[in-house]
């Protein structure tokens, strides 16, 4: 285990409406803002989303089971935003749920809002920390920059 502390910074809270890119506004808002470090809650409707359910097997580097979800879904979800140099790596596990029947899963790619998404992000300040790619586990990893990456 390895952690490092922070403070907490601004706090945003941001409205994504029907047909919204959620992902891409979500990183529009980091990048304009200059959010280096941040923790977010997400809560509202997707209507599209390009999700990860796990890995085919319990494995490093894991092969990711991608699933596309369409149609209108409930989402509660959390994620963190750290970079990767010069690129923002949003990480957002979320359920998403259709008549009773809830999918909890990496969200990707391809997002679509339906009628309205809140989203509540806390950045933190003062954090050494980063997502560089992580070779051995196939995927961007929170690190430190004295953890040997």
């Amino acid at each position: 285990m390895e952690y490092r502390a922070g403070e907490v910074g601004r706090v945003f809270a941001v409205r994504f409406d029907e047909g919204d890119d959620f992902l891409g506004g979500l990183y529009e808002l980091v990048r304009r803002e200059n959010i280096r470090h941040a923790w977010f809650h997400v809560l509202g409707g997707l209507r599209q989303a390009g999700v990860v359910t796990g890995p085919e097997k319990p494995v490093m580097p894991p092969v990711p089971v991608w699933r596309e979800m369409d149609g209108a879904r409930e989402v509660l979800g959390t994620g963190s935003v750290f970079w990767d140099g010069d690129e923002p790596r949003v990480h957002l596990h979320a359920a998403l749920g259709e008549h009773g029947d809830t999918v909890t899963a990496c969200v990707r790619k391809g997002t679509k809002v339906y009628l309205v998404l809140e989203v509540y992000l806390i950045e933190i300040v003062g954090l050494a920390a980063g997502r560089p790619w992580y070779e051995t586990g196939g995927f961007y990893r929170l690190s430190f920059p004295d953890d040997g990456g």
